[in-house]
């Protein structure tokens, strides 16, 4: 009934509440089709007359899911069109086609069910809002990473290119001398040739040391790149191999 009281649970009931579940089921792969298909089967448990309670439950749900899968409109549709088919049946058929001994509801009532219908789609609305930061907040996280990694490789090539560079030059200019001073300097050509050995075993090593940093995950440690702390040695190996070095400054600390 409508005034005053509801009818009692049934079987009927009990398969009417069954019936509003059965589509959540396909909430996650038709969202839409589920707030519809349980919006449907509670209107027509509230039109029987059954009592409010946790029919309400699997409505919730349902737009729930609608609206943090996007579909927005079909939430509000079928929680809609659920008050709306209530308040039709409660106020309007009971009040010229009642039962007998039955008329119908109160507006009370109905501002409880409006209530509740706000209530539900305000919250689904909030968590789909929450869920968008949450996976804007995560894009920006990774978009941020790939921009440390990005700069850390054009680091590590400026680094390599720059050990290549020198030790292939110095491996050059000794290449030259050594076969200038072949026959009339050997000793001379020893030398140069024991400059390119070092030179090769030095930018062997560094190359290994890079790509050691490359493989090594998490903070393990890593040796220091060639810096101005190794000029000295670096003008000692480029004069080893014949070039004139000029050095203008004070080393630095």
């Amino acid at each position: 009934g409508q005034h005053g009281h509801r009818e009692p649970l049934d079987a009927a009931a009990y398969a009417l509440l069954l019936l509003a579940c059965v589509p959540l089921l396909w909430r996650h792969r038709h969202p839409a089709l589920a707030a519809y298909g349980t919006a449907a089967a509670t209107l027509a448990y509230l039109a029987v007359g059954y009592p409010y309670g946790p029919v309400f439950a699997a409505v919730a749900v349902a737009c729930f899911s609608a609206v943090v899968a996007g579909r927005r409109r079909a939430a509000w549709t079928s929680v809609g069109a659920l008050w709306a088919g209530n308040a039709l049946i409660a106020l309007w058929l009971y009040r010229w086609l009642p039962p007998p001994g039955d008329g119908p509801s109160s507006w009370g009532q109905q501002l409880v069910v409006a209530t509740w219908v706000v209530a539900v789609v305000a919250l689904s609305e909030l968590a789909r809002a929450r869920r968008e930061q949450w996976a804007r907040e995560r894009a920006e996280r990774a978009q941020a990473a790939r921009r440390r990694a990005d700069e850390e490789r054009l680091r590590i090539a400026r680094e390599l290119h720059d050990v290549l560079a020198h030790s292939i030059s110095v491996i050059n200019v000794q290449a030259g001398a050594g076969l200038a001073l072949l026959d009339s300097d050997p000793e001379q050509a020893r030398t140069a040739l024991t400059a390119i050995r070092a030179a090769s075993k030095e930018a062997l090593g560094e190359v290994r040391q890079v790509l050691d940093t490359l493989r090594t995950p998490g903070d393990a440690p890593r040796a220091p790149a060639p810096g101005l702390g190794r000029l000295p040695e670096l003008v000692g190996q480029a004069a080893a191999a014949g070039l004139a070095v000029e050095v203008d400054g004070a080393p630095p600390p």
